[in-house]
C-alpha cells in the first residue's frame, strides 16, 4: 500500500502533463538542420584544407605522404611531391574561400617553394618522396632513388597555378610568383625522353640510369606530364613523343562502352573497362576538360563518362556487396582492407573491386557528376550511421567498408589533395581558368594538337 501511495503523486503529475497545453509542453528534440549544399561544399573544402594546413609536415609546410590518427608520428617528415603539389591547390583554394588569411597562406608558400628550391632535383625533376628536414630523396623504392617526372608534373601544374594567382598581386607575392615560375621552367623534361627517343620516362635514378624503364603510355593519370613538357619554354618535347608515346600511334582509342557511355580510351589494364577514378583527376586538376579536344578525344566526353560509369557500377552493384548504392559510391587508388582484415593499398576499379569505398572518388569528380557526387557527400557527412566513423580530424578517412563494417582511420595526401581544387572546379572553375589562361600551357596544348573551345585557342 506504501509504495501505492507514493505512486499516486507521480501518477497524478503525468496525466496533469498530458492535458497541459502546447505552449506548456517542453520542447521535443530537435534534429540538426541539415547544411544547404554550399554549406556542405564549404566544409568539404575546409575539412580537405586541414589535412595540409594542420597536419602538414613541420619543416617544409608541404604535404606528408600520410597521417594516421591511429599513429600520428608514423613517417611524419616524409614529403610527398605529387600529395604537395594538390596541396599548393587546396591552399590557394582556401585563400580564395576566406578559409585562412592570405598573408599567413603567402608565407607559408614562400617556405614550401623555398623549400622546393634547396631540396634534391634530378635534371630538375624532384623526387617521390624527400625528407621534410634536408629536402633530400627518400628512395620509393630500391631503384626509384632519383627523379619521379610525373609526381613533378604535378607539383609543376599547382606552381604555373600559383605564378598566375599571385603575378599582379603585392610585391612580395609577385616575388613569389616569379619563384614558381623559376622552379618549374627548371624541370629539364626533354632528358626523360631516354636519349630522344619519342615518349616519356616516369624515372631516372644516378645510380640506376634507366633501369626502372617505365615509358608513360596512355591512357592513365599521366597525361598532364606530356602537357607539361610540351608547355615548357626552356626543356621542351616535340609533339612526335606525344603522338607515339602518350597516343600509341593512336592505339589509345578505345570504341567499346559500359552502361550504355563510350569508355573513350584504352585505359591501361582494363581495356573496354574504365581504370581508377583518380585517372580523370590529377591531370585535371588545372588542365580544364570542358571543351578540350584533339585527334583522339574529346576530353569532357572522356572524364565525365568515366565518372558515370564508376556511379553506375557502384548502382549495378555486380559483386553484391553491401553497402553500394546511389548515395554511396567511388573506386580508386586508396588504402584498402586485406583479407585478413588489416590495412593495404591497391587501386580499386571496375575490374579490381574489393568492396571498398574510396570518398575522394566521389567527391573529386564533382564537376563530372555533380547531383551523383552531392548524394555522396551527404551520405559521408549525414547518414546516421556511418557519418561518425567515416568523417574524422580532416574530412572523409581514406577508405571504408559497409560490407565488411570497416574504416582506416587514415589519410593519404594524394588523395585528400584532389577534394577541394576540383569542387572548387565545379563551383567556379577556379583552378582550371588559373592554368588554362597560362600562355605556355596554351602554346603546349595546340602543339600536341588541343583546341578548347571552353578557353578560345
Amino acid at each position: 500500500m506504501y509504495k501505492i501511495l507514493l505512486a499516486l503523486p507521480l501518477a497524478l503529475l503525468l496525466q496533469c502533463g498530458s492535458d497541459a497545453t502546447p505552449s506548456q509542453d517542453a520542447a521535443a528534440p530537435q534534429q540538426p538542420a541539415a547544411l544547404s549544399n554550399d554549406e556542405l561544399l564549404d566544409l568539404a573544402e575546409k575539412d580537405a584544407l586541414k589535412y595540409f594546413w594542420d597536419y602538414a609536415e613541420t619543416n617544409s609546410k608541404l604535404a606528408r605522404e600520410r597521417y594516421h590518427t591511429d599513429d600520428p608520428a608514423l613517417e611524419a617528415n616524409v614529403v610527398t611531391t605529387g600529395g604537395s603539389g594538390f596541396g599548393l591547390m587546396t591552399i590557394l583554394v582556401g585563400i580564395e574561400r576566406g578559409f585562412v588569411p592570405r598573408g599567413q597562406a603567402v608565407a607559408r608558400l614562400q617556405t614550401s617553394l623555398n623549400f622546393l628550391q634547396n631540396a634534391q632535383r634530378f635534371h630538375g625533376a624532384w623526387p617521390h618522396w624527400m625528407d621534410g628536414n634536408t629536402g633530400n630523396v627518400i628512395p620509393f623504392g630500391t631503384k626509384d632513388n632519383g627523379g619521379d617526372l610525373v609526381e613533378t608534373s604535378f607539383i609543376c601544374q599547382s606552381l604555373i597555378c600559383i605564378r598566375e594567382y599571385f603575378k599582379n598581386g603585392s610585391a612580395e607575392e609577385q616575388a613569389l610568383a616569379q619563384q614558381a615560375d623559376n622552379l618549374w621552367k627548371g624541370v629539364e623534361w626533354n632528358w626523360y625522353t631516354k636519349g630522344g627517343e619519342n615518349a616519356l620516362y616516369w624515372h631516372w635514378s644516378p645510380n640506376y640510369g634507366w633501369d626502372m624503364n617505365f615509358k608513360l603510355e596512355g591512357y592513365n593519370e599521366c597525361l598532364i606530364t606530356y602537357v607539361m613538357a610540351a608547355a615548357s619554354p626552356t626543356h621542351t618535347i616535340g609533339a612526335e613523343a606525344y603522338k607515339q608515346g602518350w597516343a600509341r600511334s593512336g592505339g589509345i582509342t578505345n570504341g567499346g562502352s559500359m552502361y550504355n557511355l563510350p569508355v573513350v580510351f584504352n585505359y591501361n589494364g582494363a581495356t573496354g573497362n574504365v581504370g581508377p577514378m583518380f585517372w580523370s583527376h590529377y591531370s585535371y586538376m588545372g588542365l580544364d576538360p570542358r571543351g578540350l579536344s584533339d585527334a583522339y578525344a574529346n576530353y569532357w566526353t572522356l572524364t565525365q563518362n568515366h565518372a558515370k560509369i564508376m556511379h553506375a557500377y557502384s548502382v549495378d552493384n555486380p559483386k553484391k556487396f553491401n553497402g553500394y548504392s546511389d548515395a554511396c559510391w567511388g573506386l580508386t587508388a586508396s588504402y584498402t582492407r586485406n583479407p585478413d582484415g588489416s590495412t593495404g593499398y591497391t587501386a580499386h576499379s571496375p575490374t579490381n573491386d574489393t568492396g571498398v569505398i574510396s570518398p575522394t572518388a566521389a567527391l573529386s569528380s564533382f564537376p563530372y557528376t555533380p547531383e551523383e557526387s552531392m548524394k555522396a557527400l551527404r551520405f559521408f557527412y549525414e547518414d546516421i550511421t556511418w557519418k561518425s566513423r567515416i568523417i574524422g580530424v580532416a574530412g572523409p578517412y581514406d577508405a571504408f567498408s559497409v560490407h565488411y563494417n570497416w574504416v582506416t582511420p587514415r589519410y593519404l595526401a594524394i588523395d585528400q589533395g584532389t577534394i577541394a581544387p576540383m569542387i572548387e572546379n565545379y563551383r567556379t572553375g577556379m583552378l582550371w581558368n588559373l592554368f588554362m589562361q597560362a600562355p605556355e600551357v596554351q602554346q603546349g596544348l595546340l602543339k600536341l594538337g588541343y583546341h578548347s573551345s571552353q578557353h578560345a585557342f
